[in-house]
């Protein structure tokens, strides 16, 4: 899929991933981003295209400008374009991703634990839906 606009993956059924996409709509007043959750059929179908459907994902995906972001390098490009400070959170960059995919995925590992989760995916507001791809 082609699109001007970066595109956020996420668990669709994860309570942190939801306020995560909560999160990034306020911080996002041009409306850069859209979203799709990982369970939907655009979402396994941009994952398919993507190359990553071998992958056990428990990972936010960024897909922008022709290239895939997984784990910490999705979530701090999405920092990146946010307004506000959030871009200062780039910087963390530098970390070696080995590192930075750690810490990641221990929270990717519990988040349905310390954050709970849904039966189904959210649905959007109806001024919201313009946003999220289906």
């Amino acid at each position: 899929m082609i699109s001007d606009h970066p595109i956020i993956l996420y668990d669709g059924v994860c309570n942190l991933c939801n306020a995560s996409v909560q999160f990034i709509i306020k911080r996002d007043p041009h409306a850069k981003f859209r979203f799709t959750s990982l369970q939907s059929e655009l979402g396994k179908n941009l994952i398919r295209q993507a190359g990553l459907e071998s992958m056990k994902l428990d990972s936010v995906v960024l897909l922008y400008k022709n290239k895939v972001y997984t784990q910490s390098d999705a979530a701090l490009r999405i920092t990146k374009m946010l307004t506000g400070l959030w871009p200062i959170f780039y910087l963390m960059i530098i970390i070696p991703k080995p590192v930075r995919n750690y810490f990641y995925n221990l929270i990717a590992r519990n988040r349905y634990r310390w954050f709970g989760r849904k039966n189904e995916c959210m649905l959007p507001a109806p001024e919201l839906k313009h946003r999220f791809l289906s």
